[in-house]
């Protein structure tokens, strides 16, 4: 008999939700109506779950799965998931890490193109019929080179390491803060956040920082300077979208890059009109090539789970 497996999130990419099948029991728990009645009738024999960074699972639904061996993260954000409650239990918890460093590394790239050169509302202004309206060189304001730019990265892991080289492709002198300086990067380390803004034309939020929030707030805007961008490709949390917000309506930053808010999918409407404001929709890992590596990991983690094995990254057990 296949074992049975409990899904809280969809999986976007068919030849993996195959596999999942010809495997497992797959209980879609996202698709049911009434999801006690649900896990109530078939929490008993669920030996694996699979959820989003953003989802996790909460202690109460682990209590309530008996048999559980294994939870499968299909992301990198695991604050959502209690690891030390998951210790205490000796349950692996795993994440899908370096599945999605270079995707996320391209669109902080993009982001920063497309919020320096406006790139966006330059497609609007063509498409809506304007430049035909308006085909003077002047009915469009001047955007910002990227090149040579000055980048300040929050957090070196892998993907801030991957942004910085792109970044230094561009000729862009790179700095970064962290929890330590990394001896074996060629980049500057500065220790103090506020610094590092001084420092930057462009701040990039890099950092997994489950624990932190709020890290960027008016004194870091405002120290970011009103031809700074600010561009976050990593948690929401780790911004004071009011006080962004604010900084954006002021003046005293130039724009924004922002793939990740407070409250998904709710974003500050505030921010809609304002052109040098690019936003995604928490899209950096959306692609088809690290959604199936992202599967790919998810499946290796549940067969070693079932089997009695430490999964590959367990960071529990």
């Amino acid at each position: 008999m296949k074992p049975h497996v409990l899904q809280l999130n969809p999986i976007l990419v068919p030849a993996i939700n195959d596999k999942l099948n010809e495997l497992y029991t797959v209980h879609r728990l996202f698709e049911q109506q009434d999801k006690t009645a649900y896990l109530a009738a078939h929490g008993a024999n669920i030996r694996g779950v699979i959820t989003g960074g953003h989802t996790g699972i909460t202690n109460a639904m682990i209590e309530s799965l008996p048999a559980l061996q294994v939870i499968a993260v299909n992301g990198v954000g695991t604050d959502a998931v209690d690891l030390e409650f998951a210790r205490s239990r000796n349950l692996p918890v795993t994440a899908t890490f370096g599945a999605l460093t270079e995707d996320v590394a391209d669109l902080a790239i993009g982001l920063i193109l497309a919020s320096c050169r406006e790139i966006c509302s330059g497609n609007a202004f063509v498409k809506t019929g304007n430049w035909q309206k308006n085909p003077h060189p002047g009915a469009i304001p001047l955007s910002r080179r990227f090149s040579g730019k000055r980048v300040g990265i929050v957090g070196m892991g892998k993907v801030g390491r991957a942004i910085a080289q792109r970044a230094a492709a561009f000729d862009c002198p790179i700095s970064y803060t962290d929890l330590r300086h990394i001896a074996e990067l060629p980049y500057n380390f500065v220790p103090d956040l506020l610094q590092l803004a001084r420092d930057s034309d462009i701040l990039v939020l890099a950092a997994a920082a489950d624990k932190a929030q709020g890290i960027i707030n008016a004194a870091v805007l405002d120290a970011l300077g009103k031809d700074g961008y600010l561009i976050n490709i990593a948690r929401g949390k780790l911004v004071v979208e009011s006080d962004l917000v604010d900084a954006l309506t002021r003046g005293a930053i130039a724009g924004a890059g922002l793939d990740v808010f407070v409250d998904e999918p709710n974003v500050p409407e505030a921010l809609f009109p304002m052109d040098r404001v690019v936003l995604q929709a928490h899209r950096a890992s959306a692609t088809v090539e690290s959604r199936t590596a992202m599967g790919e990991m998810v499946l290796a983690s549940l067969a070693a789970g079932l089997a009695g094995q430490r999964p590959e990254g367990s960071l529990t057990t």
